[in-house]
């Protein structure tokens, strides 16, 4: 089927475009937040860039929203209105940013539109209100047993870590610094050395994924200090290429890191003493990691992810059709087999029209990953 989808977290969009459908993602001229396209990403073909004037003729199956504002987006360049005009579902990676417990999500006070969390801890977290819910956890293309842990360093992977500070866990990362330096990858980190005050943690900038990967092998055990945002993809991947992880045991990390598959706790101390032991035994740091791949691969598979998202979007289809009977199917399959039929059901379309401040704002970023 072909879905419509904006660039908006990258390293979830890497397996999500591996399926078997064909993906329209906006591009501008801009390439800013709403018309990122490929931005550059080796993914397969059926990712394709379409200009926003171009939606409205390749009339998507489906959209996948990630944040509220889309909902007025699509409507204002498809002139059909999500979960209403077309099938839609609602992808949250976050976790709530407020009140842990009574945070109400953007999309609680409707039906027609499913609310799909990453991890089961964003679905309890969440006042998910009248929507309907699930959970897709994440699937990781493999990046293979890259480990080597050649050097007596830690390794942390972080998107702003400056800004983030708390959220993130930066303030915790000196605790380890007398163990090893502490490397650490990602957006922004240039002012960490300042901000920390330590010299010990090492900016190791914003690497391509395959460069990352392979840098990150490199070095004994991957920290992951994260106090509050969803399931950072980095930590997984870190698991997925063999390296033993030290995990602060927040949101889905026990989930993700169960016991003898990697070091998780909420006492710092507790993490830096396992650093230090990694450190100093290179043989066990090997054996935990494989350990950690060994997890990562069953509970994390590509595949496992491509199929939940398959029967997501056919039932998302399905529900749609039971609740607007008059819609025309094509007889043609785009989906993988058994998948849902083209829709050709849309309202009369006028011409588009910008908002008064053109497109929405940002606001609703995502935060889940790298971090």
């Amino acid at each position: 089927m072909k879905i419509l989808i904006w660039h908006v977290h990258g390293g979830w969009m890497d397996s999500f475009v591996q399926g078997p459908h064909d993906y329209l993602l906006p591009t501008t001229p801009q390439r800013d937040g709403w018309g990122l396209g490929r931005a550059s990403r080796d993914w397969p073909a059926g990712a394709r860039e379409v200009s926003p004037e171009q939606l409205r003729e390749e009339r998507p199956d489906v959209v996948v929203l990630q944040r509220p504002e889309e909902v007025a987006e699509a409507t204002r360049l498809l002139g059909a209105v999500p979960g209403t005009d077309l099938p839609a579902v609602y992808l949250e990676h976050n976790t709530p940013r407020q009140h842990a417990a009574t945070s109400v999500h953007p999309m609680a006070d409707q039906r027609e539109i499913p609310i799909v969390h990453v991890t089961h801890f964003n679905e309890v977290f969440w006042d998910n209100g009248i929507a309907p819910t699930t959970v897709i956890e994440h699937g990781i293309l493999d990046p293979g047993p890259r480990y080597t842990g050649e050097l007596d360093a830690l390794a942390a992977v972080i998107n702003e870590p400056v800004r983030r500070g708390r959220v993130t866990g930066t303030d915790l990362l000196p605790r380890f610094t007398d163990v090893a330096p502490v490397h650490v990858f990602g957006m922004a980190t240039d002012g960490l050395c300042h901000s920390t005050g330590d010299a010990n943690i090492v900016p190791s900038g914003d690497l391509p994924t395959d460069e990352l990967h392979t840098e990150l092998a490199r070095r004994r055990a991957y920290l992951h200090p994260v106090r509050w945002t969803s399931l950072g993809l980095s930590l997984l991947e870190a698991m997925f290429l063999g390296m033993p992880v030290l995990a602060l045991a927040t949101t889905e990390v026990s989930r993700a890191v169960p016991p003898g598959t990697g070091v998780t706790s909420t006492d710092p101390d507790e993490l830096r003493a396992a650093a230090s032991e990694l450190i100093a035994d290179p043989g066990g740091a090997r054996e935990l990691g494989a350990a950690g791949r060994a997890h990562a691969l069953q509970a994390y598979s590509l595949e496992n992810f491509l199929e939940r998202w398959n029967t997501v979007l056919d039932d998302t289809v399905a529900t749609w059709r039971l609740r607007h009977p008059q819609a025309r199917m094509h007889p043609r399959r785009l989906g993988h087999p058994g998948g849902a039929t083209h829709i050709d059901h849309w309202p009369a379309l006028a011409p588009a029209t910008a908002t008064a401040n053109g497109a929405p704002s940002t606001a609703h970023t995502t935060e889940g990953a790298p971090s």
